[in-house]
C-alpha cells in the first residue's frame, strides 16, 4: 500500500523550494500565501519533520527539507512528464452517440454499465438532442433517431432498433379508478411537446370519438410527462420500450388493450464511411442485440 502525502502539499513544497518564498510559490500556483503555508504545514505534520526554517521575511530549507527535495524531485518530474505526454496524445477509441433525451434516460442509461463492461477500451460519449444528429457538423459516430420504417439515406447505414408502440399509462392509484375508456374524461391527459399527436392518434386507433384528445397538460419532454403520470397528475401516452421498467416495478400501469404501432420506429444510424470500423461495428451490433433481448 502506498503512503503518500497530498499532491497539493507536494506542489506547494516544490514551488516554495524553487523560490524560497511562500508568496512567489502562491503566485505560481494561483492560491494565497496563507494557503501555501497551510499546505506546507500539513505536509510537515504528515512527515513529522520541519522542512523550512521560517524567518521574518524569508524561508530556508532545513537539512531534512533539502534531503526530501532531492529524493522527490526526480519522481515528481517523471510523474509530470508522463501526465503531460498522455494529455497531449490524441484520444483513441472514442465513439460518440447522439440520442433523444428520454430515450437516453430510459433505455440507454440503464444499459450503460453493461455497455462499459462489454467495451472497456472505448471512450463512449453520449449527447442528447431533440433534433436529428448532424454527423458532419458535430462528428457523431452513431445516432438513434425516430425515422420512417424502411428509411434509406445515401451514405448512411440505417437499421431498425426498436418499434415505437404507444398506449396510455398512469399511476396505480388512477388505474384503480378507471374501468372503461369513458373514464378518461375524468382525468388530465398529459402531452409532450416533441410528440403532440400521440393522444389524437391513439384515440383514433381505439375508435374513441367522444373525447377531446388535445385537452390536458403539456410538458416539454416525454420524460417529464411520464414523471407527471407517476406522480398521479394524469394519464400519459407511453412508448412501450421506454415505460416497460416503470410498469414492471409498479410505478406505471398500462391502460386498455389497444396499442398503436407508429410507422416511425427508433432507428440506428451511422455513416457508411465509419460503419465498417471494427469497434463501431461491434458497438452497433451490441445495441441491436440489446434491443432484441427485450427489457
Amino acid at each position: 500500500m502506498l503512503t503518500l502525502p497530498s499532491i497539493s502539499g507536494l506542489k506547494a513544497f516544490e514551488a516554495s523550494c524553487r523560490y524560497l518564498s511562500f508568496n512567489q510559490a502562491a503566485e505560481e500556483l494561483n492560491v494565497t500565501p496563507g494557503a501555501v503555508s497551510r499546505q506546507i504545514q500539513s505536509l510537515e505534520d504528515f512527515l513529522g519533520k520541519a522542512l523550512f526554517h521560517r524567518h521574518h521575511k524569508r524561508i530556508e530549507l532545513t537539512a531534512v527539507g533539502r534531503q526530501y527535495l532531492a529524493e522527490i524531485s526526480l519522481p515528481l518530474e517523471k510523474i509530470s512528464a508522463a501526465s503531460n505526454r498522455l494529455r497531449s496524445e490524441p484520444r483513441r477509441n472514442v465513439i460518440s452517440i447522439c440520442a433523444y433525451p428520454t430515450f437516453a434516460i430510459r433505455w440507454l442509461i440503464p444499459r450503460w454499465a453493461a455497455l462499459y463492461e462489454a467495451f472497456p477500451d472505448l471512450d463512449i460519449q453520449l449527447t442528447t438532442s431533440l433534433n436529428p444528429a448532424d454527423f458532419d457538423e458535430q462528428g457523431f459516430d452513431i445516432s438513434i433517431d425516430v425515422m420512417a420504417d424502411g428509411s434509406e439515406r445515401k451514405g448512411y447505414q440505417i437499421d431498425k432498433l426498436l418499434e415505437v408502440d404507444t398506449y396510455p399509462v398512469c399511476s396505480p392509484e388512477i388505474a384503480n379508478r378507471i374501468t372503461s375508456v369513458d373514464d378518461l374524461a375524468n382525468f388530465n391527459l398529459l402531452h409532450e411537446s416533441p410528440r403532440p399527436t400521440d393522444w389524437p392518434r391513439w384515440c383514433a386507433e381505439a375508435g374513441i370519438t367522444h373525447l377531446d384528445p388535445n385537452r390536458g397538460m403539456n410538458f416539454e419532454s416525454a420524460n417529464m410527462a411520464l414523471h407527471a403520470a407517476i406522480e398521479g397528475l394524469g394519464i400519459a401516452i407511453g412508448i412501450d420500450v421506454l415505460v416497460a421498467d416503470d410498469i414492471a416495478k409498479g410505478r406505471l400501469v398500462k391502460l386498455f388493450d389497444v396499442t398503436r404501432r407508429s410507422k416511425f420506429p427508433f432507428q440506428l444510424v451511422s455513416q457508411h464511411r465509419r460503419a465498417e470500423h471494427p469497434k463501431l461495428q461491434s458497438l452497433r451490433q451490441w445495441l441491436l442485440d440489446q434491443a432484441r433481448s427485450g427489457p
